[in-house]
């Protein structure tokens, strides 16, 4: 496996980054990166509905939009992120559990008892410190994730919303109550001190676990490559908001594999436009579900043969199709 030292604190060039190394540099890569204040957005998600928006605004907070699904995350430089780009191998599509297995192991050295409480969340005593995603390229992998060392709280609860049905569902009083920094559960007398010792001390534990391990310099035309593709697509409104669509019929459901919501217009008993927005993990891109569903007429039985010609669970992870159905129609 190959490492890149990254000092970029700009998390439109570090979203960049992953993609350009994901797309275009052979081999298996690992990363340690942090942002400026951000919120990073799922792929699949609404932003306006994820973020405070004048929060967001009025403090300067970047808003960005990743290529993996799942829920929407707070960064600053409390925060570190660590990435893995490998080949998918045998690994079932979003297994967890085989990327954050060296987090759970480090921090069980630091005396801390860390462990996988959710389909992509690290917690320690029920809280939560760590969320991961994954994003499938051809027959790679990116699995990337969160590690709350030492964030701004206060920062995190204000810039993002809750919204009523995960309240509802999980009996949550505020986001504060169930995160937490590493930071405070490392013992007085340890030499982990600062969010740059935490840093250091996953690297050395990741090259102790690695029998090759060594660095890839990125070359003149890496760097602009990571530029170009900044610039036209990260740096975009376009990608990072997107309109919200109009449409005659809004649904949403809350299940035990995530959120998900359609927005639908009709023109003569027909699909017009769909869009779907959620939290949920995709190993297809959701447009074309999209773009099959278009033209169909907006009846139950019709809508329900369509998802019967297609794999339901490589567009909506862990969803069935009868789920899928319900929050379409």
């Amino acid at each position: 496996m190959k490492y890149i030292i990254n000092e970029n604190n700009n998390p439109r060039y570090n979203l960049a980054l992953e993609e350009y190394v994901l797309k275009n540099l052979d081999g298996e890569y690992f990363f340690l990166w942090q942002n400026e204040p951000t919120i990073v957005i799922g792929k699949h998600q609404n932003t306006i509905s994820e973020i405070n928006l004048d929060y967001v605004e009025k403090k300067g907070i970047h808003v960005v939009r990743r290529m993996s699904g799942g829920g929407a995350v707070y960064h600053d430089l409390g925060n570190i992120n660590f990435s893995f780009i490998q080949e998918k191998k045998d690994l079932a599509d979003f297994d967890f559990s085989f990327f954050t297995r060296p987090i759970i192991d480090l921090l069980g050295e630091l005396g801390i008892k860390a462990e996988f409480n959710s389909r992509n969340d690290l917690a320690i005593d029920g809280k939560k410190f760590s969320g991961n995603a994954q994003y499938i390229f051809k027959k790679k992998i990116l699995h990337h994730g969160t590690l709350l060392f030492n964030s701004e709280m206060e920062e995190l609860v204000n810039s993002l919303k809750v919204s009523k049905d995960k309240i509802e569902s999980k009996g949550l009083k505020s986001i504060k109550s169930r995160v937490a920094n590493i930071k405070d559960h490392i013992g007085k007398d340890s030499k982990i001190k600062e969010v740059s010792d935490f840093k250091d001390a996953l690297f050395e534990h990741m090259k102790n676990r690695m029998e090759e391990f060594e660095e890839y310099v990125l070359t003149e035309n890496d760097k602009k490559e990571i530029e170009k593709l900044k610039k036209e697509k990260y740096d975009k409104w376009e990608w990072n908001y997107g309109e919200s669509p109009e449409a005659d019929i809004h649904r949403q459901r809350k299940y035990t594999a995530g959120k998900v919501e359609s927005y639908i217009k009709l023109k003569d008993g027909l699909i017009e436009n769909i869009k779907l927005y959620g939290d949920f993990f995709s190993s297809r891109e959701i447009e074309d579900l999209e773009s099959g569903l278009k033209g169909k007429k907006y009846m139950i039985n019709e809508i329900a043969e369509y998802l019967k010609t297609v794999n339901v669970s490589e567009y909506f992870s862990g969803f069935s199709e009868e789920e899928i159905l319900d929050v379409i129609i």
